[in-house]
């Protein structure tokens, strides 16, 4: 089955931005998904409050890739509580959309810069902000489709 993309998943995947490793990250945040496979990693580096370089590693599908890449753009010169505001569906949207059984990619996106918020915010002493529940929120489908 193949799957329908947008122009703009099949460019961030071709071309994805913000690709690599901060070296000294204010913040890390990984999170998974075991069902399907996908890893995002994202490296925060802050500067008065405002994340001023963002990178990251992921291993997974094009719709992993591009919203990686789509989230990075997304909170790149924010303030941490700008970023953190970031939801899975404004990702999905900036993408021009994301097919129905690949939103748990941009649900990723998500979970992983609220986790290298939370490490930025505990290594400067503030408090955390509270995770929501990202289980399986909607379906899933390999990440060879």
């Amino acid at each position: 089955m193949a799957l329908a993309y947008s122009e703009k998943v099949m460019e961030h995947f071709g071309n994805p931005r913000n690709v690599g490793e901060i070296e000294n990250p204010d913040g890390i945040g990984e999170a998974g998904n075991p069902k399907c496979g996908d890893i995002m990693k994202i490296y925060l580096k802050v500067k008065g409050n405002v994340i001023e370089d963002v990178k990251f590693k992921t291993f997974g599908c094009a719709s992993a890739i591009a919203s990686s890449s789509m989230a990075t753009e997304l909170i790149k010169g924010k303030t941490i509580d700008e970023a953190w505001d970031l939801t899975n569906s404004a990702v999905a949207e900036a993408l021009d959309g994301l097919p129905p059984v690949k939103m748990h990619c941009s649900v990723l996106a998500e979970e992983a810069i609220h986790r290298a918020i939370n490490d930025y915010r505990e290594k400067h002493g503030l408090d955390l902000v509270p995770m929501k529940n990202y289980d399986d929120e909607h379906e899933h489908a390999p990440c060879a489709v």
